[in-house]
């Protein structure tokens, strides 16, 4: 197996775990921002024993761990809005904004990076804007701030891919994922005492059937899928890691369908839309094929 092939297996596996989070979301019994401060600090806990309790950590320059630090809060401000999008509306909506990211990308890499802007990537964005359309027509409006915050998910998401791409050779994963996760702990935890004054019925402490979903949330589908995902980033480039991301929905979606039974909140031209989208996803190879393009990074 090369290098690439590898990389892809690693970014499909994260996916799968992605595809779960959703899920877990929605069975956790507390607000999005709580949950998203306890998955951040139950990770970054077990991230510790991974890089020698901050040993790890001499060895990279105070700058770059500032740059990692600054991506961690984009990605907790990412958390927040898509687990609100799941709260606000579900899992399924949440997931199929998801898969807009790739569109962010396919704009916003090119003014990061300054690389060339790629015909194929923006003809692929270009696909997923029906499948949104038929998704936010079809939308309950009891539901339409779920559909707003999940598309603010996507947005962050593309930024924090492509920042990442950016600096993840310059340190071990492990460290990256600590500094990155470690940083969100600590921007919610200063925020924390805002939102409970404001929310005086707000819950902090998880029952033990929400704690039991919250370090399956945290080791599996963060600590886990967040390494595999950066080592996987080495050998592919960020718009092709977000492309793959799309097939979160079909994952989760189908977790959905079986432990939530969302297929019956929502419409049929709720499934085409994302059947669009999904579509999208397989024509990445065709498209890229066609182009001419070599190399993924």
């Amino acid at each position: 197996m090369t290098e690439t092939q590898g990389a892809y297996l690693k970014i499909h596996i994260a996916v799968l775990l992605a595809g779960l989070t959703a899920i877990l979301g929605d069975l956790i019994e507390l607000s999005a921002i709580v949950l998203v401060w306890w998955r951040v600090f139950i990770t970054s806990i077990s991230l510790l024993f991974f890089i020698r309790f901050g040993q790890k950590l001499k060895e990279i320059p105070t700058s770059l761990i500032l740059k990692y630090m600054g991506i961690g809060l984009i990605i907790a401000l990412h958390w927040i809005a898509f687990f609100g999008s799941i709260k606000y509306a579900n899992a399924s909506i949440a997931l199929i904004c998801m898969a807009t990211t790739s569109f962010f990308t396919a704009f916003i890499e090119p003014l990061i990076t300054k690389r060339p802007i790629r015909i194929y990537e923006i003809i692929l964005s270009l696909m997923v804007i029906p499948g949104m359309i038929l998704i936010v027509n079809n939308t309950e409006l009891s539901m339409k701030l779920g559909l707003w915050l999940g598309l603010l998910s996507a947005f962050l998401a593309s930024i924090f891919v492509i920042l990442n791409k950016a600096l993840v050779t310059k340190a071990d994963p492990m460290s990256i994922t600590f500094l990155e996760l470690g940083s969100g702990c600590l921007m919610i935890s200063l925020i924390l005492p805002f939102y409970f004054w404001n929310n005086e019925t707000a819950i902090f402490w998880p029952d033990w059937t929400s704690l039991g979903y919250l370090v399956i949330l945290a080791i599996c589908c963060t600590t886990i899928a967040n390494v595999i995902a950066l080592q996987a980033l080495k050998h592919i480039s960020a718009f092709v890691s977000n492309l793959s991301y799309n097939l979160e929905p079909v994952y989760g979606i189908i977790l959905a369908w079986l432990i939530l039974n969302e297929n019956k909140e929502l419409t049929a031209n709720f499934y085409w839309g994302c059947l669009i989208i999904i579509l999208a996803v397989f024509s990445y190879p065709i498209l890229k094929s066609k182009s001419g393009v070599r190399g993924e990074k």
